[in-house]
């Protein structure tokens, strides 16, 4: 029985994205300089306006706005005729230092959990840095579209976009075909959307799919439904169509609705919040399990209470394809590998200015051809054999 499965990305342009990309800037920027900095930023735009706030508690010195029109700036945002122009829109700050009440948990010297929840961590073989295949594409497809809009290849595209790929899977519940691809991409008023099509196959589809490495080389990736600006016009865009928020996008900074979410969001949020650096833990933590041949796919859960430093549960599921049983990787896990927010944070070197280029096209996998992420190697991989081997 055919069994499809979606997921979307979007450009760095999307007002959500945006968001997220000035609020990891700004947590770089605290970093550089302060790597004990404490950073809850959130951002907001919308017409002409972009809103910064939250708390930080830092000894950085830091010039918001300016970070914010750089990255506008960046991000293509640079002109009126883009539909936002960092160099030119109001810049509102309203931070506030982090509530002693949650810093008093966290510290150095009690080292807990910034806040309770719980967070999940995927990996499977369907790809070759072990994602599931819809996000990998619908990821690779939204950075290719922005890169070719950098270098010229299109330059009547403008920054916001959208691309979503749905993956056909067989009985043995593996990829079998590309059945639809969607792209949705912000252009200039004189181009007509109808003249998208063939440069957006040649340039961002094709491309893609020859450079795809799967874990089975029988998928049918000629024969998919297209669709190009499926409204057929798509000329306001940005903050200037749309409001944008931090941490709407979720879904597409994991893994495209094919793994559990605990919900909460990353960017902007300085590693002792579990939020973000439990789940990169747990993506570490499943990818290794998988590149070790322990299993062929598999989801990490790991929950904690504010201000406790252990995680109150430690679940790993591998639907079933492990090599050896669930409970028993679970204790391999818990002995390789320290869960507590300091533990995690030594382990993946955290307190590094690195947050900016997660922010985009997905905080997992290899989207931007960079292994740089290092809660994306496969280096524990013996010891968990060792482990389990004891």
């Amino acid at each position: 029985m055919k069994r499809l499965f979606t997921s979307e990305s979007v450009t760095e342009g999307h007002p959500d994205k945006v968001c997220d990309q000035i609020s990891d800037a700004v947590l770089d920027a605290v970093l550089a300089q302060d790597p004990n900095g404490r950073v809850a930023c959130e951002v907001c735009c919308t017409t002409g306006m972009v809103l910064v706030m939250g708390e930080i508690s830092t000894t950085a010195q830091l010039d918001i706005p300016a970070i914010v029109r750089q990255k506008l700036i960046e991000i293509g945002y640079d002109r009126p005729a883009a539909g936002f122009d960092g160099n030119t829109c109001a810049v509102l700050v309203s931070l506030d230092n982090q509530s002693p009440d949650i810093a008093m948990g966290t510290n150095s010297e009690v080292g807990g959990a910034g806040d309770q929840g719980m967070m999940f961590g995927y990996a499977c073989r369907e790809t070759s840095d072990l994602m599931p295949l819809a996000i990998t594409l619908a990821n690779q497809m939204a950075y290719r579209l922005s890169q070719c809009r950098k270098d010229q290849t299109l330059p009547y595209i403008l920054p916001d976009g959208k691309t979503q790929v749905t993956v056909e899977y067989g009985e043995d519940g593996w990829p079998s075909r590309i059945d639809t691809i969607v792209i949705s991409t912000q252009h200039l008023p004189e181009i007509d959307s109808a003249q998208l099509g063939v440069p957006l196959v040649k340039h961002i589809i094709e491309p893609v799919l020859k450079d795809l490495k799967l874990s089975r080389p029988d998928i049918d990736v000629d024969s998919y439904n297209l669709y190009i600006n499926p409204t057929g016009r798509f000329v306001k865009g940005g903050p200037a169509a749309d409001s944008g928020l931090t941490g709407r996008k979720i879904i597409v900074d994991t893994y495209g609705g094919y793994a559990a979410h605990g919900g909460g969001a990353f960017s902007g949020k300085d590693p002792s919040k579990v939020d973000r650096s439990g789940a990169y833990m747990a993506r570490y933590i499943a990818k290794n399990i998988v590149a070790a041949g322990l299993a062929d796919k598999c989801q990490v859960q790991l929950a904690y209470a504010i201000g406790v430093a252990d995680p109150v549960s430690v679940l790993i599921d591998t639907y079933g394809t492990g090599r050896y049983p669930d409970d028993k990787i679970s204790e391999a896990v818990l002995k390789c590998v320290d869960l507590t927010p300091n533990g995690i944070i030594r382990c993946l070197d955290l307190k590094k200015p690195i947050y900016q280029a997660t922010a985009a096209y997905g905080h997992f996998g290899n989207v931007h051809g960079t292994w740089a992420k290092s809660w994306e190697a496969a280096d524990l991989t013996q010891n968990l054999w060792k482990a389990l081997e004891e």
